[in-house]
């Protein structure tokens, strides 16, 4: 017996020493849950669009209402579709990288190359541009109908990208219950909307219900300005594909990746319909299209008194959409950095609390460098297309695997012609805006994701590397204090 409990101490003994070593290891933890990536998603789809300008769908489909409500429905879909196939991606590869690591997977390294190459340009200036914003709402109720000064809003637009930035890189609890707190505040504030716009279209005039009763009774239009309405509806509801960049970070990814896409993407089809409605029921279609902002205009109508709730909340909406870019344009970079994409360092995380701080340096500092010559944000629209490329690519490489690896692990899987729709979506939507709108700026766009290949072939395919650049990582690595994913904290550098 006495033999028995000596060897049971010494079983219990090394399960201990086991979850010693696990501890000791780095690698980024499972902190975040179901609630959460429901936040994170609803989070990122949902900024200042539906507040200030749900215009371009309007406006597309010529101010007929029916076409219109149409068509934030048929967006909404294709969107759930899209964030499906990235389900069984993320189940079956739950990696941090999202697009990025899938395509990696499933393609090769170059065309993850170039996804990384341009992301890396276009993400952070989306970034810089949701900062601007939200200093342009959080500075001018101080200076009523003057212009609040320029130096000023990229200031305000600096201290609001750094302190998320640090936040996300000290400690991933506390940015999920940022973002837990501010979706549910803009989600307050779109049922404010939703629910005022039942109440008056219950009790409403004869001209409001006529609005909806004739819903298709105006000009229809035809195949180019629906595609066109189709191509603003689908940018409302941008940001679908957020979950997958923190696959590695979810708890019980099987489950709650599919549960969460299930919950998020369909609660914001219906809010997004109920909003517009709303809108619909109190100001006139030509109305709306005119509008600067249509949710201000809304509420000096139906809550004046309190219409100052209206541009906090597009603030609050704004500064949340941002807190979770931040996050997946993190996790992007140390995916990269992983694959040996980009430096090192980069894939290296913080000893104390285990996130990728250096990720987060890298992408914030660039993001910074958009918002001081802001004009740099400009030449981001024309790479608009290249978000719906990369779609496509992603649901390719799910087509790709399902036939290379037929025995992989699905936890979940969508039905195969969802993909093969996706895909033929993903290319008309990229095709689309070159076609009918021909620019100089798209060959630009083009060129410059092509010259990711002067910079893949000596530094990832031939692997050229630099002595000196080794000991700028290893003074960094120890300022920052920092180690290698995997890696035991103990005794780096």
């Amino acid at each position: 017996k006495k033999q028995k409990k000596k060897m049971g101490k010494g079983k219990s003994n090394d399960a201990k020493d086991t979850k010693r070593k696990d501890k000791a290891k780095m690698h980024l933890r499972r902190n975040i849950g179901y609630f959460n990536g429901v936040s994170f998603i609803i989070g990122t789809i949902v900024g200042a669009g539906i507040f200030v300008s749900p215009t371009g769908v309007l406006k597309h489909s010529l101010l007929n209402v029916g076409v219109a409500l149409t068509i934030w429905t048929a967006s909404g879909l294709v969107s759930l579709m899209g964030s499906l196939c990235y389900a069984e991606l993320g189940t079956a590869l739950p990696f941090s990288g999202g697009e990025y690591s899938h395509i990696k997977r499933g393609l090769g390294s170059l065309p993850a190359f170039v996804f990384i190459w341009t992301s890396t340009f276009t993400k952070p200036a989306s970034n810089a541009a949701r900062a601007l914003l939200f200093a342009e709402y959080a500075t001018q109720p101080f200076y009523g109908s003057c212009p609040a000064p320029e130096a000023l809003k990229k200031c305000l637009a600096l201290a609001v990208l750094w302190s998320l930035g640090i936040l996300n890189g000290r400690s991933v609890k506390m940015a999920a219950w940022v973002q837990t707190v501010f979706t549910l505040l803009k989600m307050l504030a779109l049922s404010i909307i939703a629910v005022g716009g039942i109440v008056l279209l219950v009790g409403g005039r004869k001209e409001n219900l006529a609005r909806f009763e004739d819903a298709f009774s105006s000009e229809i239009p035809n195949a180019s300005q629906i595609a066109e309405a189709f191509f603003q509806g689908l940018y409302a509801y941008g940001g679908w594909w957020s979950l997958n960049y923190m696959a590695e970070e979810m708890k019980n990814p099987s489950r709650n990746i599919p549960l969460t896409v299930m919950t998020a993407i369909p609660a914001v089809i219906v809010f997004y319909l109920l909003v517009n409605i709303s809108y619909l029921t109190v100001l006139t279609p030509k109305e709306i299209v005119s509008s600067v902002a249509v949710a201000v205009t809304w509420a000096d109508r139906v809550i004046p008194s309190i219409a100052w709730i209206i541009p906090l909340s597009v603030a609050i909406s704004i500064f949340g959409a941002l807190n979770s870019s931040v996050f997946t344009l993190g996790r992007l970079s140390y995916a990269g950095s992983q694959s040996g994409h980009l430096p090192v360092l980069i894939s290296m995380l913080n000893i104390h609390s285990c996130t990728p701080a250096p990720a987060m340096i890298f992408s914030t500092t660039i993001a910074s460098v958009f918002i001081i010559p802001s004009d740099l944000i400009m030449l981001t629209n024309y790479f608009g297309f290249s978000a719906w490329l990369m779609i496509g690519l992603t649901c390719a490489s799910l087509i790709v695997l399902r036939y290379r690896e037929p025995h992989l692990h699905r936890p979940y899987k969508v039905f195969l012609p969802v993909p093969f729709v996706m895909v033929a979506m993903s290319f008309f939507l990229v095709l689309a805006p070159i076609i009918w709108s021909p620019n100089l700026q798209y060959v630009y766009a083009f060129l410059f994701m092509l010259g990711s290949l002067i910079v893949y072939l000596p530094f990832v395919h031939f692997k050229l590397r630099f002595a000196f650049l080794d000991k700028i990582t290893c003074h960094l690595q120890l300022l920052l204090e920092v180690c290698p994913a995997d890696g035991s904290a103990e005794g780096k550098c």
